[in-house]
């Protein structure tokens, strides 16, 4: 059943909806006035190094954002970073025998490392340690002092350190840790929680209830996928109490100074969640791009994102974000990842098993957002080998290879071999075509909407999945014809194996094309070998089979790329992949 059918939720809406109460200052909903967009990783927390949770969201984002710039649309903005403040930087510090700036130094650099092996084509790299945004939470926490939705008061419970935040009794249990001794944990996570008591600023976040009731049921695509909006909503049921948005600066020094009282620390994910509006020039420059902003987050994180975020955005009279887009998380052969367990999985290591494409298109292809992925070595050098390496590699190779086109050129097309009227394949002619190769033409040409579809949707697993199984049909075709038994020596076979060549080159074309924000190593491989200039890789004008639909191919006739060889070496199987992927 629906959540809003709930009869809580129902008169929590009704009143959101009917009541003209205070809330309604708060902000002006509406796109950021240029066009222009922002998108969004985490800034990643750097108390460890990062793993593969961590570059999913990052590839993530990176593909979004690569395909929308594709797409031609206007002006875009990419962020990513590191979040360096909190308890915990300040005690794995410490137990590092280093300073919190040094710690953070260190790790800050590992994550911009990573990513620029990755490939992930950020705009921009923010650290919260910057100067820049120490000023924008500043301007971000005097807002919400001066419209009154901050006060003082006694608060205490449990404090989960990893976490970065204070439990409920309901969000607790007792347990005993490994020496037998009894203490209470995180019920959802199993982190060890202690009972604190401090003066601490509030943020009155019990009275964004019925705003965020609001936002969510007019805005029903905010966040995606589908069961995490309802997640959302089903927090929102509940009541909402104030939040702590300050600790007390002589239990937290690693962190920025409450604005005019020495003795408080902003609340780190205060702190953190601001660095979406640091990187767009706030407090002067962001109307340019909020709220037109998209994103990415990890499940564990979705609290944060889609209540308190979008509670202090209202508060401070700006519109919550646009898009929340929410992935799910990577377990190894079907474990969580733990430290403990010794199978944190080093991206870097990966890499060099599957290189850098084989291993964004293991993540993209495979990863679900709506669930859990699992990763093994067996997993991923099937998928990459199949789909990589034979589907897409042997149709690149096998057409453009010498013995099948000695020119080394884009063939020419056929009207007679490939008339546009299957009926007319029936009658007197050389057509060659049938009704499977009509329904692959059609197949590709709505490909590329449909791609496009799908990233929209946050659904870049199935972009993948309509571009391989166009890619299988494609072979088909190929096979089905098998242009090398042709005979060149006689114009009519001559004219047919060419319209062969040209389908399938053109296909290879649209393939690349799309691919090129998941995998962009291997599509400018494909698409230099076809010849295909940098000015012609847009996704907004593919133009796919021009001949066949009465148009000109600017293709037709031209030399083909330089061969590099195999466009996707095949990888071998790991008899023993024992400590190789693995810090």
């Amino acid at each position: 059943m629906p959540l809003f059918c709930r009869p809580a939720a129902r008169c929590l809406l009704r009143a959101a909806t009917s009541k003209q109460r205070s809330w309604t200052r708060c902000y002006a909903p509406g796109r950021s006035g240029s066009g222009q967009w922002l998108i969004t990783t985490p800034i990643f927390y750097v108390n460890g190094p990062p793993h593969i949770g961590h570059l999913y969201s990052a590839v993530l984002a990176d593909a979004l954002h690569r395909h929308w710039e594709l797409m031609g649309r206007d002006a875009g903005y990419f962020a990513t970073g590191t979040d360096e403040h909190g308890l915990k930087i300040q005690m794995t510090a410490a137990s590092a025998g280093t300073s919190p700036e040094q710690f953070c130094d260190h790790m800050s650099a590992k994550f911009r490392e990573l990513f620029t092996q990755a490939g992930i084509s950020y705009t921009d790299f923010i650290r919260t340690t910057e100067p820049r945004h120490k000023q924008a939470v500043e301007h971000f926490w005097t807002t919400l002092r001066d419209r009154g939705w901050l006060y003082q008061a006694h608060y205490e419970g449990w404090y989960c350190t990893v976490e970065e935040s204070f439990l409920a009794a309901s969000q607790v249990t007792e347990h005993l840790d490994a020496q037998g001794h009894k203490c209470m944990v995180s019920l959802e996570t199993g982190h060890q929680v202690h009972w604190t008591k401090e003066e601490n600023f509030m943020f009155k976040l019990s009275e964004f209830q019925e705003p965020l009731l609001k936002w969510l049921w007019e805005s029903k695509a905010a966040i995606t996928p589908e069961p995490f909006h309802q997640q959302v909503l089903q927090w929102l049921e509940q009541d909402l109490p104030d939040l702590s948005v300050s600790r007390d600066r002589n239990r937290l020094q690693w962190g920025i100074p409450v604005p005019d009282d020495s003795t408080q620390t902003i609340y780190v994910w205060v702190d953190a969640l601001v660095n979406y509006l640091t990187v767009v020039g706030y407090p002067n420059t962001h109307h340019a791009w909020w709220p037109a902003a998209c994103h990415v987050v990890g499940k564990d994180i979705l609290k944060f994102h889609a209540i308190y975020w979008p509670a202090l955005l209202m508060a401070v009279g700006l519109a919550p974000p646009e898009k929340i887009f929410v992935h799910s998380h990577w377990t190894v052969q079907g474990q969580k990842m733990s430290k403990s367990l010794g199978n944190v999985v080093d991206p870097g290591a990966c890499f060099w098993r599957y290189s850098v494409d084989g291993f964004r298109y293991f993540l993209l292809r495979q990863g679900v957002p709506e669930r859990d992925c699992d990763y093994y070595d067996e997993k991923a050098v099937k998928l990459v080998n199949s789909e990589l390496a034979d589907a897409l590699g042997g149709l690149l190779n096998r057409c453009t290879a010498p013995s099948l086109n000695p020119k080394g050129s884009y063939p020419g097309f056929s009207e007679a071999c490939f008339p546009k009227d299957p009926a007319s394949r029936h009658g007197r002619g050389s057509s060659k075509a049938l009704a499977e190769d009509y329904k692959l033409v059609t197949l590709v040409k709505d490909l590329p909407e449909q791609v496009s579809g799908c990233f929209e949707r946050f659904q870049i697993y199935r972009a993948l999945e309509c571009i391989m199984d166009c890619v299988r049909q494609t072979n088909g075709f190929v096979q089905r014809h098998a242009p090398w038994k042709l005979c060149r020596k006689d114009p009519e076979q001559q004219q047919w194996q060419d319209t062969i060549l040209h389908i399938t080159l053109e296909c290879l074309r649209i393939y690349g094309s799309l691919l090129q924000p998941v995998i962009p190593a291997t599509a400018d491989k494909i698409l230099t070998r076809l010849g295909v200039n940098p000015s012609e890789r847009s996704l907004s004008n593919l133009n796919f089979l021009s001949r066949y639909y009465g148009g000109k191919c600017p293709f037709e006739g031209r030399r083909l790329g330089p061969d590099t060889g195999l466009l996707f070496p095949k990888l071998e199987k790991q008899t023993d992949a024992a400590g190789i992927l693995k810090y």
